[in-house]
């Protein structure tokens, strides 16, 4: 595994254990949202200032976006699509 992919699974990791969808990643981070895509899918190469923005979106130290995956890691499963209900 290369270091984009690696970042790009990071991203998308820590994204879906804080439950924050994609265009809230972006929207925080202050970036596009079909790019935070891309970064998610490994198929961009981000900047080191792009990676201190999703950093700080995330509430992580850019160096999670480099640590290596938790054992066993192969894919991480989406987030459920649609908006949240809200109970009523």
């Amino acid at each position: 595994m290369n270091a984009q992919q690696l970042i790009a699974l990071n991203i998308r990791r820590l994204r879906v254990a804080k439950a924050i969808s994609q265009d809230d990643l972006a929207l925080i981070a202050g970036i596009e949202r079909s790019y935070a895509g891309h970064l998610e899918r490994g198929t961009k190469n981000p900047t080191v200032k792009t990676l201190e923005k999703i950093a700080v979106a995330l509430s992580c130290e850019i160096s999670e976006l480099f640590a290596p995956l938790p054992l066993g890691t192969t894919a991480i499963e989406p987030l459920r699509s649609g908006r949240k209900t809200t109970g009523t």
